[in-house]
């Protein structure tokens, strides 16, 4: 039996990952669940699951959920709480929105387990501070993102050497304005940006993949989950979102992983790997199959992927401020404030204040994220009065 902590528990990675253990009866059980605030849902999740820990960030919300979960059930509270659970089990899935999941992310890690991670932006604010506590004895990273958890599948292909790679392909669905050139980007919507035409998603990721920055996000990703230079790490626009992506070996072959998108399939991989689940999820249908296209996206329409490869490649904290301009960037756009243009605007005013920074711990990693949260705000206060 191996256990699992859901952090996240509440969100759509978390939700999805109890669909999962359900699906998977006696190879799976939950010992801890932990969410920020969504406290009557995490204790409806815990008189279910019957955990032995539940977290809540917010210590005012602990009287509230202790009254509501199963007798006996620990109740942990305040801001490392969710941390606190990364050890209370074989995996651990990260399904933390944003910057704040990093402690549960070194947490895991550090304690040597398997981080089944959903959470990309602590791997990518935090990449060298990631990669050192990586290397604790028994810790591993199975990625939870469709196109990396692909990539994993398909490099089991070859021998693990990465001079056998010829290049990593991630493909993108294009997101809602796949095709629209950038003066057609000028007015457009909060809700045309938050209808992604294939997948179910918070708002924040779901604008990433307006953007394409989530794309970007996912190159910086790749290029620290597998060791592949950014010059052999490629972007395709595939609408369909079929092929999830696909590795090309220096032999010419290439291999691909297929199948409907489900966010089930990569959270049951990272769950029970080495093995596969029992229950499918995301099969096709080939006859139904007619057609798959790829494209080259458009980087004057969608500069927040080329953004990314330009932070990537200057490395440092340059990723952790991309990382970081980009989720002010995004608040502002979700709350009214920016234009949806606006957004890849404030990350490169942003990136343009950057100097370069090292990181060598959490403490570094925090100050490059303040300092970018600040030349962020700033960025979008010098475009709402230039409007």
């Amino acid at each position: 039996m191996t256990t699992v902590s859901l952090v996240g528990s509440t969100g759509s990675i978390g939700t999805q990952a109890i669909d999962v253990v359900r699906a998977d009866p006696g190879a799976l059980e939950v010992v801890a669940l932990g969410a920020n605030r969504s406290v009557d849902q995490l204790a409806a999740q815990a008189r279910q699951l019957r955990p032995r820990q539940v977290a809540v960030a917010d210590p005012d919300l602990a009287p509230r959920l202790r009254e509501q979960v199963p007798p006996g059930t620990e109740v942990l509270a305040g801001p490392g709480s969710l941390a606190a659970i990364a050890a209370a089990a074989d995996v651990v899935v990260n399904g933390v929105v944003g910057f704040a999941g990093l402690p549960v992310t070194l947490a895991a890690l550090d304690a040597g387990r398997r981080l089944a991670l959903a959470n990309k932006e602590s791997l990518i604010a935090a990449g060298p501070v990631v990669q050192r506590a990586r290397a604790t004895p028994g810790a591993e990273i199975l990625p939870v993102d469709s196109e990396h958890c692909a990539l994993h599948q398909c490099l089991r292909a070859g021998s693990g050497a990465v001079d056998e790679i010829a290049r990593i392909v991630l493909t993108a669905s294009g997101g809602p304005f796949r095709g629209r050139k950038r003066a057609d980007l000028t007015s457009v919507t909060l809700d045309e940006a938050l209808a992604h035409p294939t997948w179910s998603m918070g708002p924040k990721i779901t604008i990433d993949s307006s953007t394409l920055m989530n794309k970007g996000l996912e190159v910086i990703e790749a290029h620290a989950l597998f060791g592949v230079e950014y010059e052999r790490i490629e972007v395709i626009v595939h609408p369909q979102s079929v092929v999830h992506s696909m590795v090309e070996f220096c032999d010419g072959a290439t291999v691909g992983q297929l199948s409907q998108p489900d966010m089930r399939l990569p959270i049951g991989y990272a769950l029970r790997y080495p093995d596969r689940l029992r229950e499918p999820f995301g099969v096709l249908d080939w006859t139904r199959l007619d057609r798959l296209d790829f494209e080259e996206p458009d980087l004057d329409a969608f500069a927040c992927l080329r953004l990314a490869y330009e932070a990537g490649r200057m490395e440092g904290a340059a990723p952790a401020w991309l990382n970081a301009a980009n989720e002010v960037a995004v608040a502002a756009f979700l709350d009214g404030t920016l234009p949806w243009l606006g957004i890849a605007e404030v990350v490169e005013d942003a990136l343009g204040a950057y100097q370069p920074t090292e990181l060598v711990d959490v403490d570094g990693v925090l100050e490059a994220d303040r300092q970018a949260r600040q030349a962020a705000r700033v960025a979008v206060q010098h475009r709402c009065r230039a409007a």
